[in-house]
């Protein structure tokens, strides 16, 4: 395993681990045409993949995917054997299975509420998983397993979240309850009281004095003036 492909890998876990709230043990869901080409490449999933990803990983498939390869025949016969070793997460389709592909995208409805990965050489399904934020997706190639870069839904939905413009419901619920068990929400109900506003100051204090006059209304120094011009005058 090159130290270059470590590092991309690395960098893109924390992504997800930070962004997106994924944490070990993994969930890996694979399709027939990953097992297929692991196979092809003598890749050993299970063995390969913890250490690539940095942690602990579940491998695990769905019913639909493994009739797929069932259907199939021999062509996919270890692809089959493969899948059967993971373990098989409820889907539901259990009546009428669908196809791998079509299996594997209901799985992650709803903002993939259970931080499912998926591997996949299919790449009309790799798009299609693209469109969809914060679902990392694995494939194979040149004989090694890669961990494809955050897609440009996945930055744009990050983005949003950092300017506090969106907040995913599963994030929303679990805000709730946790304030809630903190006994949060009473606390924040009993701080919300209206402050007393500082009153500002006495419109009359700010009124000007006015200076004192005589009882004929004239100022006492203009008086004085009078009374010191008639001495003069005698």
């Amino acid at each position: 395993m090159g130290v270059t492909r470590q590092k991309h890998a690395k960098k893109i876990m924390g992504f997800y681990k930070h962004n997106f709230q994924f944490r070990e043990p993994f969930q890996v869901l694979l399709d027939g045409t990953f097992c297929q080409a692991a196979l092809r490449n003598k890749i050993q999933i299970r063995e390969q993949l913890p250490g690539y990803l940095d942690g602990a990983a579940q491998l695990c498939t769905t019913r639909c995917v493994i009739k797929e390869l069932e259907s199939l025949g021999k062509a996919l016969y270890g692809a089959k054997l493969i899948a059967q070793r993971f373990e098989v997460r409820n889907c539901s389709h259990h009546k009428n299975p669908v196809s791998g592909s079509t299996c594997l995208l209901s799985m992650i409805e709803d903002g993939n509420p259970h931080h499912f990965f998926i591997a996949t050489q299919d790449q009309d399904l790799s798009n299609k998983v693209k469109r969809k934020p914060g679902i990392p997706l694995l494939f194979i190639i040149q004989n090694t397993m890669v961990l494809d870069k955050p897609s440009p839904k996945s930055l744009a939905f990050v983005q949003k979240l950092q300017t506090n413009q969106l907040v995913p419901e599963y994030q929303k619920q679990s805000i709730v309850e946790l304030k809630e068990k903190e006994g949060l929400v009473k606390q924040e109900g009993e701080k919300k009281k209206k402050r007393k506003r500082a009153g500002g100051p006495n419109p009359l204090s700010c009124l000007k004095k006015k200076k004192k006059k005589t009882q004929d209304g004239q100022e006492p120094s203009a008086e004085k003036k009078k009374r010191r011009k008639r001495k003069r005058n005698r």
